[in-house]
């Protein structure tokens, strides 16, 4: 199809719509409906999308560089390789969504919701996800390096071979998170609930990073690591009073 030039919201109801490599820079689409809509490769670059629905929309490829996205709802979208470096996702719906390989360095997605996410290989370098929903969602080998993730949720996620470093995982909730060889190099892990957490093969994971944690109840970690911590802070390995 032609690539369509368009302006503020003549698509504000677009279900199902083929806009494939369509230019859309700057558009106006809030509170736009484009459920299942098809935006492979389209050109969203400083688009307006706050509030719009892409529910089951296909982004895939697309650059939404610089596009505001918050309160928008992107369950179970395709974002596969898209480019959504500085976007806003704030208080997005993302649960479900695919972003494998996607780029989300400096992205603001704090209080998003990102239930069983697709994450694996994206780029989340210095992007903001305080108070962010990432049960079950899949993080492996994706690239944390300075995010904030502090009072995130990861509960069940999987980080397994994730790069951490520099990442503040202040007051982060990591029960039964699976971290296996994931980069921990000076990440901030003051607080964190790792619970349950697999840290097998952890690397650059140090005493200091782990004795200041909330708990290492049931946490599976390297023999040495817990020798150490175990003779010095035994209380971290009793059962946690979230009460205190």
């Amino acid at each position: 199809m032609t690539d369509p030039k368009v302006g503020n919201l003549e698509m504000a109801n677009s279900i199902g719509a083929n806009l494939e490599r369509a230019d859309l820079i700057d558009v106006n689409l809030k509170a736009g409906n484009l459920e299942k809509a098809n935006l492979k490769g389209a050109n969203l670059i400083g688009a307006n999308l706050i509030e719009a629905n892409f529910r089951l929309a296909n982004l895939e490829w697309a650059n939404l560089e610089g596009a505001n996205l918050s309160g928008a709802n992107l369950e179970g979208a395709y974002l596969q390789r898209a480019n959504l470096e500085g976007a806003y996702l704030q208080r997005a719906n993302l649960e479900g969504a695919n972003f494998k390989e996607a780029n989300l360095e400096k992205a603001d997605l704090e209080g998003s919701y990102l239930k069983g996410a697709y994450l694996k290989e994206a780029n989340l370098s210095r992007a903001n996800l305080q108070r962010t929903y990432l049960k079950e969602a899949n993080l492996g080998k994706a690239n944390l390096k300075e995010a904030n993730f502090k009072l995130a949720n990861l509960e069940r996620a999987n980080l397994q071979g994730a790069n951490l470093g520099r990442a503040n995982f202040e007051w982060a909730n990591f029960e039964r998170a699976n971290l296996e060889g994931a980069n921990f190099k000076e990440a901030n892990l003051e607080k964190a609930d790792l619970k349950g957490a697999d840290l097998g093969g952890a690397r650059n994971l140090s005493f200091d990073q782990l004795s200041i944690v909330k708990t290492l109840h049931e946490t599976k970690l390297d023999e040495e690591l817990f020798i150490q911590l175990k003779e010095k802070h035994p209380a971290l390995f009793e059962v946690p009073n979230y009460h205190q």
